[in-house]
């Protein structure tokens, strides 16, 4: 049985304002704001307090929005003082005891204003010139991935790229992922497009850098299954093609010099 008393707490309202809320044609959710915001002014000897919207709802046992909305009417009839915002971004409220400016309306603002602390963070992309590394790599690799593109009818993934944001790319992998080899990044770009998987599926600086180390892996495993020829082996290879040049060119295959 509840058996609420006046010594375990109560809210000291003058009479007069009770008197002039009766006259007042609000509707339950209206009436229930006020009465929240009495219990958390008065009711703790202070004029003002900070309300959030979740606070509000969930001690009328109303919905967020319907909250927000009917609040708004009280501020707006200066029946409810709006005094800022407080430090945890909510609205510092307070009841307007002066009911001669009740419906009078007052402009509040239904969002806190952005925070200026500091100098905001900017996510502009730094611009590159065409006579700067990264862009030059961005070039080489756009070439290299528009032929394959064509080949395989995909110039519509590369059709709209935006080189500046590749270049970006490869800032990234050379300061950020700290890739320096500038030879090994321009033998992994040849490489890429002409493998036979590898060419369809890399065809952005974005992804030839999210693939890089898997790429470079790779890329190594199959050029160590590459049987290396010796000097000698070499120099024979070199000495057959000059023959098929040679006759090619009219020359007789048996005056042809084999020597070194």
């Amino acid at each position: 049985m509840a058996n609420p008393q006046t010594e375990h707490g109560h809210t000291r309202i003058a009479n007069e304002i009770l008197e002039r809320c009766m006259k007042l044609s609000l509707n339950g959710t209206q009436f229930r704001l006020i009465m929240l915001i009495w219990r958390y002014t008065y009711g703790f000897r202070r004029k003002e307090h900070e309300f959030s919207i979740n606070f509000m709802a969930e001690h009328i046992e109303g919905a967020r929005k319907q909250v927000d909305r009917e609040l708004q009417i009280l501020i707006e009839q200066n029946i409810i003082k709006f005094n800022g915002y407080g430090k945890r971004g909510a609205r510092i409220l307070a009841f307007n005891k002066n009911y001669d400016e009740w419906g009078k309306e007052q402009t509040a603002p239904s969002a806190p204003p952005p925070k200026t602390e500091g100098k905001p963070k900017s996510n502009k992309k730094p611009k590159y010139s065409d006579d700067n590394m990264y862009y030059k790599m961005a070039v080489h690799f756009h070439k290299l991935v528009s032929q394959v593109a064509k080949e395989v009818n995909l110039e519509h993934l590369i059709r709209k790229a935006n080189l500046q944001s590749w270049a970006d790319d490869f800032r990234k992998l050379w300061e950020v992922d700290k890739v320096r080899d500038k030879k090994q990044i321009l033998a992994l770009m040849k490489w890429v497009t002409s493998h036979d998987f590898w060419r369809k599926n890399v065809l952005s600086a974005k992804k030839f850098r999210q693939k890089y180390l898997e790429l470079a892996i790779a890329m190594q495993s199959e050029q160590s299954k590459t049987p290396k020829q010796s000097p000698r082996q070499q120099a024979t290879t070199n000495k057959e093609i000059e023959f098929q040049k040679y006759v090619a060119a009219g020359g007789d295959p048996d005056e042809f010099d084999w020597g070194e």
